[in-house]
């Protein structure tokens, strides 16, 4: 069944925000169903927070320290005044409050880079991930996109893309070849959900 109006999407992220760029660009293209709403940063000088200006999107800074609390209450309360039916999880280094994971519980979307459940739980992100890869010898990589709940990469799967591996790959290596398919999987995904055929959990 096709939704009646485009998704209305929120970013959370800590830098720069690729995948967060990757669906901006299909949405100003035409080729996702969407709107972004809101752009949020625990980092006041993130480069995600200027891409955002620059293309007319609401920016907000949200620090989550020292009150780990209110910035969670600040940022349910923002993302509700965007009207955020979506957040899409854009490199973002910190963990979801729980007011935030209750206000949008089966509505955050995560991408991990690798093939979940392998090489997820805490601690394990960014070049922490290719290294445990490229260790133990692998000769599949990946992306998993999954819903984000109270555990470290731990809520369901919606999506996963694979890359191979050959021997002697290093972890900057595996980096390289799992980013350049991380924001076509998260467009795609998205396409998905805002065409139908990808059911998020009531």
């Amino acid at each position: 069944m096709q939704p009646t109006q485009p998704l209305k999407l929120a970013f959370l992220a800590s830098s720069g925000g690729g995948s967060m760029r990757a669906i901006v660009a299909a949405i100003e293209a035409g080729t996702l169903a969407a709107e972004a709403r809101l752009v949020v940063s625990n980092r006041r000088e993130a480069p995600a927070l200027v891409f955002a200006t620059e293309h007319g999107i609401d920016a907000r800074f949200i620090p989550t320290v020292p009150d780990a609390h209110r910035a969670d209450t600040t940022l349910l309360t923002a993302l509700r005044e965007a009207g955020a039916d979506l957040v899409v999880l854009s490199g973002y280094l910190r963990r979801v409050g729980p007011w935030t994971l209750r206000g949008y519980a089966g509505r955050i979307l995560n991408i991990h880079p690798a093939l979940l459940p392998k090489y997820g739980g805490q601690g394990m992100y960014g070049m922490a991930v290719h290294t445990a890869v490229a260790a133990a010898g692998e000769r599949v990589s990946g992306a998993t996109i999954h819903l984000v709940d109270g555990e470290y990469d731990h809520g369901a799967t919606l999506a996963q893309a694979e890359v191979a591996l050959s021997a002697g790959d290093d972890a900057a290596t595996i980096q390289a070849k799992v980013s350049a398919i991380e924001p076509d999987l998260f467009v795609e995904t998205l396409r998905r959900i805002a065409g139908g055929t990808l059911a998020l959990p009531r």
